[in-house]
């Protein structure tokens, strides 16, 4: 905002200012108004871009076109800014957040069942057809919350605590209210499903009863996709009527949408690898708070894991929880992200970076942890050609920090997304 302030004479001179008050906060509005709609330059003391190595350039520069954009990214001898483009300085810049699970948008601050908790239906353990789109609340608090501490993306939607709780959906945290689902990245992301305790009630009652009904449910798609594929290649058959729980389920068979199993035990995240080999999904390991124990067999299958939040308490099937966790699936060579979590008694004390900043304290080297909350999610997310890194033709996302991301003192500075400067806590 320095750099606002300074270029206020020039303002000035249009709008015939005066130093009052009023005026003075008129200026800063339009001055704002220019960075946050303009073209815009970010000059960073130090910049990760998350490409390569990871390791971050020294004295960089991001170029943000008007389309929303990166017009240009590299160190400050390389980069020239152009004429008529805005600047913002930080001690650090990265890409914008991306929260690789969250709920976001239908769980929100006042944590009220009767308000602004949409995230979890409980009337029946299967329910693939709930779509995120249908409940988000982009203007809840807490998406602002987490927009002007740098997330700029959230990957969020139905909560684990049922078989198959619902559809997850990736939208970034400027948007408002979904009128179109060409409003978010990606409508349906994935399909929730959790395995363990927390999905365990009257039915299923146990471990074996959830995969024999998991199981039973894909089944079921199996068939569905069958009559579609049998009614393609013979006219004369009628296809099938359009259902939207097995429609669902073709998708996750087809590898059109992944299945993202919540299992915490080494036991359940077994299963989870058993079923993917049976049925030929898609599968995201979410919370995996025991992968440790299965390591070599997660790796072999290819399957990545968004790790539990360091928050989480460690009882129940979360008692062998560790934050070393990172730190063992990097070593393992196994792709990971973080997230915020879901868990309804803290909704609103997590972000990314610091899920990121325990897993560096405990042995995750610094530019890996910021990976993990950045370009690791995209991949996962498969929106790594659009988001998660900064890089020429890629959307121009970024998050300004006055110090290390990683630190609790550090303050975000600036936060943009397609271009536009959409916090700031510059005074």
């Amino acid at each position: 905002m320095l750099g606002i302030i300074a270029r206020l004479p020039a303002v000035a001179s249009i709008v015939n200012f005066s130093p009052t008050h009023t005026m003075f906060k008129i200026i800063l509005t339009l001055a704002f108004a220019a960075v946050a709609h303009g073209q815009l330059a970010v000059k960073a003391d130090l910049l990760f871009t998350m490409t390569g190595d990871l390791k971050p350039i020294k004295n960089g520069i991001v170029l943000c076109g008007e389309n929303g954009k990166i017009r240009a990214v590299g160190p400050a001898s390389k980069i020239k800014i152009p004429a008529g483009y805005q600047t913002l300085t930080a001690k650090v810049v990265m890409p914008g957040i991306i929260d690789a699970h969250s709920t976001v948008g239908l769980s929100g601050i006042l944590n009220s069942p009767k308000h602004d908790q949409e995230q979890l239906e409980k009337s029946s353990p299967m329910q693939p057809e709930l779509r995120a789109v249908d409940a988000y609340n982009g203007r809840d608090p807490l998406v602002k919350w987490l927009r002007d501490l740098g997330v700029t993306t959230v990957h969020t939607g139905h909560a684990p605590g049922t078989l198959m709780s619902g559809q997850l959906m990736v939208v970034k945290t400027n948007v408002p209210s979904i009128t179109s689902v060409k409003d978010t990245l990606v409508p349906t992301s994935a399909v929730a499903s959790t395995l363990g305790s927390k999905a365990l009630s009257k039915s299923p009652g146990t471990r074996s009863k959830a995969i024999a009904m998991l199981r039973a449910e894909l089944m079921k798609g199996q068939s569905h996709r069958l009559k579609m594929e049998e009614a393609k290649a013979d006219k004369e058959k009628d296809a099938p009527a359009p259902n939207l729980r097995l429609d669902v389920l073709v998708d996750i068979l087809n590898k059109k949408t992944p299945l993202l199993i919540n299992a915490q035990r080494h036991q359940d995240i077994a299963a989870a690898l058993r079923l993917q080999e049976e049925f030929g999904f898609d599968l995201i390991l979410d919370g995996a708070a025991e992968a440790y124990l299965l390591l070599e067999e997660i790796k072999a299958a290819g399957v990545p894991v968004i790790v539990h939040p360091t928050m989480g308490r460690p009882y129940g099937d979360l008692e062998n929880m560790t934050f070393t966790l990172a730190a063992k699936l990097h070593k393992a060579n196994i792709p990971f992200a973080f997230q915020s979590g879901y868990e309804t008694y803290v909704p609103k004390t997590r972000v990314v970076h610091f899920e990121a900043a325990m897993a560096a304290a405990y042995g995750l080297p610094q530019e890996v942890a910021l990976a993990a909350s950045t370009i690791q999610p995209a991949e996962i997310l498969g929106l790594d050609k659009k988001i998660g890194s900064l890089e020429k033709g890629k959307h121009a996302d970024l998050a300004l920090f006055d110090g290390d991301p990683l630190e609790t003192t550090t303050h975000t500075t600036h936060v943009i997304i397609d271009g536009e400067v959409v916090s700031s806590s510059a005074k």
